[in-house]
């Protein structure tokens, strides 16, 4: 691990502190990027400091304080995305009787929040690279934690289905601007450990989720009567997995600057100024170092950039204006790379999402033993006697699932700096194909369960290694955009994997099985054709 951290190569590229002379031999910066230069006053002469461009600046800041705090942040946020996605799949063994659904409904419901996601994915994305990556993260989770919290008070499915659409919208613009916004404040040699790091607090997320199911879901005293609403225990569990959005939300609000990188590429001298001062500040809190006087400058082009965006625009305009990053990142340099990102987001979308969000309900059909196809003869919501009294085991079950992702985010933690995205990447979604479909050939409860937890474990090795290449393959500008594409290609895969769950499970379970190891298989074969991006500079 000792070489994530070493810093001692980009000594020379940091901030001169006071009373420091410029180092004449290092490198002028690329043309075009974004620079700030300060000037020092040694012994009367004012000397010129050298340029620095943004990896420079914020490699100069320092790693400390600030960043492990912007981890805690960033992975409270991450990991309310993952509990309002989730709580859909722990609630569905009992919320079936309470609102009658059969499978098919079911499947709609889990895939109601995918298409959410996959309509508020790109917006949001979009308004992140124009309007700013703090400003979308809070109203994003404000959005998801409010209609999340709403849905639990709907005595309809109709009405539950919609809310639960809403929610989504707003997850569709947390996920992707997260990372996004994360990774602009990380030096380069320490991006891919970091964003790693970020990505377990999806994990945390998941066994929050499951462990708030096993705790509250099985009790009775939760269930209360109000008026014509039968308030059951799953409803107080929706209203929980809200909170976490909520209380982001208030954090980014209160407490958290915007992207130093963004705010460099609009123009925002002094509030770029104000942030590098704050991490170098919090990172160098014990240390008598001061950071110099300096100040940023923007390129021509930019300027004019930022002009036309804040130039009224017509509405044909400004719809050109919002898909033209998609033609972007699908043209020149960037096709290919592109090309393959679509196919692989969409074959772990449907495999990871269409297999995840159906384990409590597979489990529940094999309580009695025999593999999770065999037992089809709990699939129908017109005896209450399925879902009460709920079955303690299910969510036990559901919750060490999620923690097997531990060795999973640990492992990729450790090894990503040195190994690489691209690898991890592919290695992990061919292991994931292999488990699944081992999942479907086992005939007893503990090999399902095992094979469930290594799917678990390898692939979140899959998303994080995804979480890192999609945010180094993309310049600033189209950053939020092209993840916010992608990601939106994803929920349509997802809704897809959740309709055929849905639509098969009863009839023919090995379809949407062996349909998922498929994909997954083909993810990875894809995801050799990706660039290698270890440790790249961002652009």
């Amino acid at each position: 691990m000792s070489r994530h951290f070493d810093t001692g190569d980009v000594d020379a590229r940091r901030p001169l502190l006071t009373g420091e002379q410029p180092d004449s031999s290092a490198p002028d910066s690329d043309e075009g990027e974004i620079i700030f230069e300060r000037s020092i006053e040694h012994e009367g002469v004012r000397n010129a400091a050298k340029k620095l461009s943004y990896e420079e600046a914020v490699e100069g800041s320092g790693f400390g304080l600030f960043h492990w705090l912007l981890l805690l942040v960033c992975g409270w946020a991450n990991a309310s995305d993952a509990v309002e996605i989730l709580c859909v799949s722990f609630l569905l063994p009992t919320a079936r009787c309470d609102l009658l659904l059969s499978s098919a409904d079911m499947g709609l419901l889990t895939a109601s929040i995918f298409l959410g996601m996959m309509v508020g994915g790109y917006v949001w994305g979009y308004l992140a690279d124009q309007r700013g990556r703090r400003k979308v993260l809070v109203v994003s989770l404000t959005v998801n934690g409010v209609f999340g919290c709403l849905a639990s008070f709907s005595p309809w499915f109709w009405l539950f289905l919609l809310l639960r659409f809403l929610s989504g919208v707003g997850v569709g613009g947390s996920i992707p601007v997260i990372f996004s916004y994360f990774s602009e404040f990380m030096p380069r040699l320490r991006r891919g450990a970091m964003i790693s790091a970020l990505a377990t607090f999806w994990m945390a997320g998941n066994i929050l989720a499951a462990g708030l199911a096993w705790l509250v879901i099985p009790r009775t005293w939760a269930h209360v009567s109000l008026g014509a609403l039968d308030f059951q225990s799953w409803r107080l569990f929706v209203v929980l997995c809200s909170i976490p959005s909520l209380s982001s939300a208030l954090i980014f609000k209160l407490l958290m600057p915007e992207s130093p990188k963004f705010l460099m590429e609009v123009g925002e001298e002094a509030e770029a100024i104000r942030v590098f001062r704050k991490m170098f500040d919090l990172n160098n809190r014990r240390k008598e170092n001061t950071f110099s006087e300096f100040s940023l400058f923007i390129s021509s082009k930019q300027k004019g950039e930022l002009e036309e965006v804040r130039t009224p625009a017509s509405l044909r305009n400004i719809l050109k204006k919002g898909l033209s990053p998609i033609k972007k990142i699908f043209s020149g340099a960037l096709k290919g790379r592109s090309v393959a990102l679509l196919i692989i987001f969409y074959c772990i979308s449907f495999g990871y999402y269409g297999l995840w969000m159906w384990f409590p309900e597979l489990f529940e059909r094999v309580e009695d033993g025999g593999s999770p196809c065999a037992n089809i003869s709990l699939s129908s919501p017109d005896h209450n006697q399925n879902c009460y009294p709920v079955k303690t085991a299910v969510y036990m079950e559901g919750f060490i699932i999620a923690a097997s992702n531990l060795p999973g985010n640990i492992f990729t933690i450790l090894v990503m700096d040195s190994t690489g995205g691209k690898v991890l990447l592919s290695g992990s979604l061919v292991v994931s194909s292999v488990s699944v479909f081992l999942i479907y050939v086992v005939q007893t409860k503990a090999q399902s369960l095992g094979l469930s937890c290594v799917f678990s474990g390898v692939s979140v090795i899959a998303w994080n290694a995804l979480d890192v290449v999609g945010t180094e393959l993309y310049p600033t500008q189209l950053r939020s955009s092209a993840l916010g594409f992608f990601t939106g290609v994803g929920r349509v895969a997802a809704i897809m994997g959740n309709i055929a769950f849905g639509k098969l499970v009863d009839s023919n379970c090995a379809i949407p099985v062996l349909l998922v190891s498929a994909l997954l298989l083909t993810g990875g074969l894809v995801a050799l054709l990706l660039p290698q991006t270890k440790q790249t500079e961002l652009t």
